[in-house]
C-alpha cells in the first residue's frame, strides 16, 4: 500500500461514524478541480507512511473510532488493497472506500469479499463529458458497471458530483441522475477554488442561487439528495 497520508479523527467523512482517514497515492484520472493534486500528480514526492505503523495506530484506536475511511488518489490502484482491508477489518473496524469507478473490477472483487461497509462513488458529469472532466479518454462502460454494482450490492453507497460556477447545464444533470435514478445517497459538493489547477477555465464555487434548482430537480430523481461544502 502507498500510503501517503493519515489522520486519525474525522466526524464528516464517513456518515454516522467517527473514523480515521488513509490517504493513498495515485490516481487515474486528472480532474483540474481535484482538492488532492499532491496525491494526482506528484505522489513520489511525499513522504510513505508504512503500512504497519498505521495498522498499529488504528489498533490503539480502536476502542474509540467505528471504521476506517480509505481514499486518495484512487485506492483501487493499490493492488494489496483487499489484503490491507481485511487486516483493518481483524480489527473489527468498518471499511467505507471512495473511488472513482473507473476499477470495477476491483470493486466487485471486494463486494464478492463482503469486506466493504459503505462506498463513495463520483459521478465526474455525464457520459458526454467525462474526457473533457477527468483529463484522460474514458471507456464510459466501465463507469456504467461500476453504478450498477453499487446499487446492486446491498451495502449503504452514496454518489457524488463536485460542481462549480456555470460548469453543469440542467441538461447535464439530466444525464448524470439518469445514470443514478433511485440512487439512496447522491451528494452535490462545491469545489474549493484554492486547489484548482490553473487552466483556461477560471474555476469558482458554484453559488448558492445556481445549485439551488438543480438540487431540487436531483431531489426527484434519487431517494436523498444533499449538499457539502460552502454556499454563498
Amino acid at each position: 500500500m502507498h500510503i501517503k497520508g493519515f489522520e486519525k479523527t474525522t466526524l464528516i467523512d464517513y456518515p454516522g461514524h467517527i473514523a480515521s482517514i488513509i490517504f493513498t497515492g495515485g490516481c487515474n484520472f486528472r480532474c483540474d478541480f481535484c482538492y488532492n493534486q499532491s496525491l494526482v500528480h506528484t505522489p513520489h514526492a511525499l513522504p510513505s507512511i508504512a503500512q504497519d505503523e498505521v495498522l498499529t495506530e488504528l489498533a490503539a484506536r480502536a476502542a474509540f473510532i467505528d471504521g476506517v475511511v480509505i481514499t486518495g488518489g484512487e485506492p483501487t490502484l493499490q493492488l494489496d488493497l483487499s489484503e490491507f482491508i481485511h487486516q483493518i477489518r481483524a480489527l473489527n473496524l468498518k471499511i467505507k472506500l471512495d473511488t472513482n469507478g473507473y476499477s470495477p473490477e476491483k470493486v466487485q472483487e471486494l463486494f464478492e469479499q463482503k469486506i466493504i461497509d459503505y462506498i463513495a462513488m463520483d459521478i465526474k458529469g455525464p457520459f458526454s463529458r467525462y474526457t473533457e472532466i477527468t483529463g484522460i479518454p474514458i471507456d464510459t462502460a466501465k463507469i456504467k458497471r461500476s453504478i450498477e454494482l453499487i446499487m446492486n450490492a446491498g451495502i449503504d453507497y452514496e454518489f457524488r458530483t463536485t460542481v462549480w460556477h456555470n460548469g453543469f447545464t440542467h441538461k447535464d444533470f439530466d444525464a448524470m441522475l439518469g445514470l443514478i435514478a433511485g440512487a439512496r445517497h447522491y451528494y452535490l459538493q462545491n469545489m474549493f477554488p484554492m486547489f484548482a489547477t490553473p487552466t483556461k477555465i477560471n474555476y469558482k464555487p458554484m453559488l448558492k442561487s445556481e445549485i439551488s434548482p438543480l438540487f431540487h430537480y436531483a431531489q426527484q430523481r434519487v431517494q436523498h439528495c444533499g449538499l457539502r461544502g460552502e454556499w454563498r
